[in-house]
């Protein structure tokens, strides 16, 4: 509480410096799209998902036929579903044998693991070589989720022996059995999940056998940068691989060939900064676009693509704004090899991709736009509630997913001169409706196929040869060794179910090929409810049989709209006029005025306060004193009803709150936003509990 030397001439503002400028239409209609209806917004797209009868039997029997053509190969499947049937071991056990494998990867002398396996099973030090048995276990969720589709609680006494509990599992299976098996878990780690542990082990893998029939996006693993030395030695990984990518074609360069048909990079945005966010937008535009500038001119100088991963839902505008920033230099005029990932669990989608074709043809070239259909689902519903939104940014029904991604496809086509079409999926039903559509078309409808790499090998074997789809595909290949590849695992098996689901299930012959196929479009027009019944919004997330309160509402910080209207609010929220003063009837104030300074900038005065006097205090105690008999005859309805309106006028008022949060205690946003939600969340629970617990109670005799 310092009073200011040299008071400032005007206030200090609270938000301006990071506010996106107003935007063409088809970039507000990315921003306007945040939160939509989902049952109004899923019947538009089902107007554009719907093919019309002839088209729609004829791609409903293409997927018939490739699901019966898969299960023809089911003898000849991958090395994951042919280690699940040879080892039927309970769902615990394999878990198990995954974290054992999993943990002597972890051992760098291959002569000691190698060891391990051959002749100590029985009896290995486990605690010598992989630290203590818990260590073990730390990924067995993951595992458990991977092998059986669904969370594995081990039992507790595997937790606290896991050597007797490996010891149990090799007398119960054979230790040739479990040695094999153990070597069979290595091989799976390290080859069906990962092309290479480097980017030229990747390169050679890609053109042995099989693997030479499909086109390449090599991927760097590795997390979001933490720090900037992070992001420097993620940038030089991504340099490398490109000069790496690049010396394998034609006299050491692709330059001039069909970029499109060319290898190409996936890049990770948050791997090259570590504040990839709204808030740092233009500090990200300035440090990030340099460094995404340097990789896109040296993978245009080799002629080949890099494409911009998408990642979380509040990023998609920021990276839009860098991506098009970048592709607007002139050293990357003509070159149509940067790309863009979509996400189709996303209801902004179709003005993403207008957006996108509007810039296409600005820019004048044609960008390649990959379709997924998304990989942060349930964080992503998570956040919308922990939030507070007024809605979810994605559609909460993995069938309205699969319409979206529908609709979208034909939007890509339709803008067939400004995009080049990349359809990610491993659904036999989504290729099969795409490839009809792009046969329908009569424009440009020259696309690709894209999948995982070790996943949909023989599905996308029935696709690409010539008499069968003839259709390119492009593997989306992770290179990097095993320390990054658990959480990348992690992505691919929470992508919404979407891809998982239908990976695990085509080859179930226990299912119907017609189950299988279903039309997403059918599905969901037979609906009562096209939001998923059981995911309230945010809003009502405490309304339950055991509780009924509204959840408090937040600001999307990450959302233009919404930033601009809390700009407007916070810095005009009167700071130099706020006073804090007893509010005391029948006492007026006379103590001195303190004025409270700006922490951030001390020469600003936001307000004032004044103490109490010994006589403010005898006179509140009195007012008390006499007031209480009322207050004991006011119903707990009535006290309640209290709360909930200061609970309502707290969360309308919240920017003028917010502002005193940072002016006053030089907190951030996203502190004060915290701060407000919470007060408004107390203030219902406890109007909640007095109506519960002080309400006329019958008491039994």
């Amino acid at each position: 509480m310092n009073t200011p030397a040299s008071p400032s001439a005007s206030p200090v503002p609270i938000l301006a410096p990071e506010l996106n400028p107003p935007a063409s239409a088809p970039r507000a209609a990315i921003t306007a799209g945040w939160i939509r209806d989902e049952a109004a917004h899923v019947r538009e797209l089902l107007v554009q998902a719907t093919l019309p009868d002839a088209d729609r039997n004829a791609a409903q029997a293409v997927a018939a036929d490739l699901v019966r053509r898969v299960r023809v190969r089911a003898n000849h499947q991958g090395v994951v579903e042919a280690f699940m049937r040879q080892y039927d071991l309970g769902s615990e056990e394999g878990v198990l044998l995954m974290c054992v494998a999993e943990a002597l990867l972890r051992i760098p002398d291959q002569a000691t693991a190698d060891a391990l396996i051959r002749d100590k099973l029985a009896d290995a030090n486990w605690k010598k070589h992989l630290g203590q048995s818990d260590s073990v276990l730390v990924n067995a969720s993951t595992w458990g989720l991977m092998l059986t589709g669904k969370l594995v609680d081990l039992a507790d006494d595997t937790k606290r022996d896991v050597h007797g509990a490996f010891q149990r599992l090799v007398g119960r299976a054979g230790e040739p059995m479990i040695r094999l098996a153990v070597r069979q878990a290595m091989k799976i780690m390290g080859h069906q999940f990962v092309l290479g542990r480097t980017i030229d082990e990747a390169l050679a893998r890609s053109r042995k056998g099989d693997f030479a029939n499909y086109r390449y996006s090599f991927d760097m693993l590795g997390e979001g940068a933490l720090t900037t030395q992070d992001a420097l030695r993620y940038q030089q990984a991504y340099l490398s691989a490109i000069h790496a990518i690049g010396q394998t074609g034609p006299n050491g360069s692709f330059a001039g060939s069909d970029v499109f048909a060319a290898p190409s990079i996936s890049v990770k945005l948050s791997a090259l900064h570590p504040r990839y966010e709204h808030a740092k937008r233009a500090r990200v535009l300035d440090e990030l676009g340099g460094r995404l500038l340097e990789l896109t001119q040296l993978a245009r100088r080799y002629g080949i693509g890099l494409t911009i991963d998408a990642e979380e839902t509040d990023r998609l505008e920021l990276s839009l704004d860098l991506i098009f920033q970048v592709m607007a230099e002139r050293s990357l005029s003509g070159w149509n090899g940067f790309g863009i990932v979509v996400q189709a669990y996303q209801k902004r989608a179709p003005f993403v991709i207008d957006h996108i074709a509007q810039m296409a043809a600005q820019l004048n070239r044609r960008i390649p736009v990959r379709l997924v259909k998304g990989a942060y689902w349930d964080a992503e519903i998570k956040r919308a509630q922990m939030d507070g939104q007024a809605g979810y940014p994605l559609f909460t029904r993995k069938q309205n997913t699969d319409v979206s991604y529908l609709a979208n496809a034909r939007r890509l086509l339709d803008h067939g001169n400004a995009i080049y079409p990349m359809f990610a999926t491993h659904n036999a039903q989504t290729i099969a409706s795409v490839h009809r559509m792009a046969r329908a078309m009569r424009s440009r409808r020259d696309f690709e196929f894209q999948k995982l790499h070790g996943m949909g090998d023989d599905l996308y074997a029935e696709v690409i040869p010539e008499n069968r789809l003839d259709v390119p595909c492009r593997v989306y290949a992770p290179v990097g060794s095993h320390e990054d590849l658990l959480p990348y695992l992690v992505r691919r098996l929470l992508e919404n179910g979407a891809n998982s689901s239908f990976v695990n299930r085509i080859t179930d012959e226990t299912i119907p090929v017609e189950e299988l196929v279903r039309d997403p479009v059918e599905f969901v027009s037979s609906l009562e409810h096209i939001a998923h019944p059981r995911i309230p919004l945010p809003v009502n997330l405490y309304r339950s049989q055991h509780q009924d309160r509204d959840n408090s509402m937040g600001i999307n910080l990450a959302n233009d709209d919404q930033l601009r209207d809390l700009a407007a609010a916070l810095n005009t929220a009167g700071a130099g006029s706020w006073t804090a003063t007893p509010l005391v009837p029948g006492a007026p104030a006379t103590g001195e005025k303190i004025a409270v300074t700006n922490p951030a900038d001390r020469r600003e005065v936001v307000g004032h306060w004044q103490a109490s006097d010994a006589a403010t205090v005898e006179k509140a105690l009195a007012n008390a004193v006499a007031a209480q008999p009322a207050w004991d005859a006011t119903p707990a309805a009535s006290r309640a009803a209290l709360l909930e309106h200061a609970a309502s006028l707290l969360e309308a008022r919240m920017p003028a709150y917010m502002a005193m949060c940072t002016k006053e205690a030089g907190k951030t946003l996203s502190d004060g936003i915290a701060e407000v939600r919470e007060a408004v969340d107390f203030l219902r629970y406890y109007a909640l509990q007095a109506r519960e617990h002080f309400a006329p109670m019958a008491l039994p005799g």
